[in-house]
C-alpha cells in the first residue's frame, strides 16, 4: 500500500524540501531530487539508483509511471500542494525521484577511446552554464566532462534542468586543478587551452585527433596560470565583431565541434 502525504509540515515533505534547496543537505544524505519522466529515465541509463518515487496521481499519468515501473523503488503519493512545493520546474509530470548520488572521481573514468576527447571546466559557478557545458559534451560526444574546482553542485536542479539530463548522459570527474592535470599527463592527453592571450593561436589551426582535453575557464577571469603553462598550445576563437569574448558553452561548443569534425574527417579518409 502507498504511503500518502497531503501536509506540508510533515517531516518526510520538509527532508524532501531541503534536499530540493540545500546542497549542503544533498551532500549529506547523499541523494538529489529529479523531476520529469525523461531525466529520470536517463539517469536510469546512467546506472544511477533510484531510491524512491514521489509522485502526485492527480498529475502524473499511469502511462509516465510506466515508463519507469521497471526499476526497483518505493513510491510515495502526495497531494497537488506538496508536489507543487517540491517541483522545481513550473510544467511537470507528477513525478519525482530521490536518486543516490555519484562521487565522480577520477579514478572511476573509462576512457574507451584510444583518442579521447575531454572538456574541461574550471571553477565553472552559474548551474546553467554547468548545464550548458555539460549538454554541449553530450552533444559533441565527449568521452568524459572534468571539472576542476567546482563551484556549484552537479546536483542543482538549475543544472540538471538546463542540461536537459545530460548530466547523466556523460562521464563526469571532478578534482582539484592539480589532480586533474595530474590525470591528464598520466593518461598522455594533450591540453588545448582556450585563452584570450598573445601567443593562443586560431583553433582551427590545430590537430585535435589525437588524444585531446580541451580546457575553458570562467568568462569574468579565464583559465588560471596553472592551465596556460601545461598547455600543449592556447587557443583562440578570433572575433569579427566589437568584443573579444562570448559565453562559456558556446565556446566550448565550437571548439568541441571542431574536434569532432576532424575526428570525422579523419575517419572518412580512412575508409
Amino acid at each position: 500500500m502507498q504511503k500518502y502525504i497531503s501536509s506540508l509540515q510533515n517531516p518526510l515533505v520538509k527532508e524532501l524540501v531541503l534536499l530540493k534547496e540545500k546542497s549542503r543537505n544533498r551532500r549529506k544524505k547523499g541523494v538529489f531530487l529529479l523531476e520529469g519522466v525523461r531525466e529520470i529515465q536517463l539517469a536510469i541509463k546512467g546506472d544511477y539508483v533510484i531510491e524512491q518515487l514521489v509522485i502526485c496521481k492527480d498529475i502524473c499519468s499511469l502511462e509516465a509511471l510506466q515508463e519507469i515501473q521497471e526499476t526497483p523503488h518505493q513510491i510515495l503519493a502526495v497531494s497537488t500542494e506538496v508536489y507543487k512545493k517540491l517541483a522545481y520546474r513550473e510544467t511537470t509530470e507528477g513525478i519525482i525521484a530521490v536518486v543516490q548520488s555519484k562521487t565522480h572521481t577520477l579514478d572511476s573514468l573509462v576512457l574507451k577511446r584510444s583518442t579521447p576527447l575531454l572538456l574541461v571546466a574550471e571553477s565553472p559557478e552559474k548551474p546553467g552554464n554547468i548545464g550548458a557545458l555539460l549538454r554541449t559534451a553530450d552533444a559533441a560526444n565527449v568521452d568524459a566532462i572534468l571539472i576542476a574546482n567546482p563551484k556549484s553542485d552537479l546536483y542543482n536542479p538549475n543544472t540538471i534542468r538546463s542540461s536537459v539530463g545530460c548530466v547523466f548522459t556523460t562521464q563526469i570527474g571532478t578534482g582539484s586543478t592539480e589532480e586533474i592535470l595530474a590525470y591528464l599527463k598520466k593518461n598522455n592527453i594533450s591540453i588545448y587551452a582556450a585563452a584570450l592571450h598573445k601567443n593562443a593561436t586560431p583553433y582551427y589551426k590545430q590537430d585535435f585527433t589525437k588524444p585531446t582535453a580541451i580546457a575553458v575557464g570562467t568568462e569574468a577571469t579565464g583559465l588560471t596560470n596553472n592551465w596556460l603553462e601545461n598547455a600543449r598550445q592556447k587557443i583562440i576563437i578570433p572575433m569579427r565583431g566589437k568584443i573579444d569574448s562570448m559565453n562559456v558553452s558556446v565556446a566550448a561548443s565550437i571548439l568541441l565541434f571542431e574536434a569532432t569534425r576532424q575526428r570525422d574527417f579523419q575517419t572518412q579518409n580512412q575508409v
